[in-house]
């Protein structure tokens, strides 16, 4: 069954200093081994222009679970991770799910 990894990034505490870095994590985020798909997101402020609790999304897309998380014992996951943790200043929730097609 196909699987992803969510990256959920939380409202940034700096959003420049966040989006200067962005580029770089998802380049690193792309090296993932095995990586079949990158689907990335700005969630869209409130109707009354506050913010969501969420900020941006990355989904990383898999063949399935163990590819997955292969992927996340690599060397290129030992950049990535540290990377979205530092920049994720407002914090960040990352999920293993699997893809449910209807």
């Amino acid at each position: 069954m196909p699987t992803k990894i969510t990256f959920i990034y939380d409202n940034p505490t700096d959003p420049e200093a966040f989006e200067a870095g962005y580029a770089e994590n998802l380049a690193l985020a792309k090296a993932l081994p095995g990586i079949t798909k990158v689907e990335t997101s700005k969630v869209w402020p409130k109707e009354d222009g506050t913010p969501t609790p969420a900020y941006r999304s990355v989904d990383l897309y898999f063949a399935d679970y163990d590819s997955a998380s292969a992927a996340v014992a690599t060397e290129q996951a030992g950049a990535l991770f540290p990377n979205a943790f530092g920049l994720a200043t407002g914090g960040v929730r990352i999920l293993f799910s699997d893809i449910e097609e209807g």
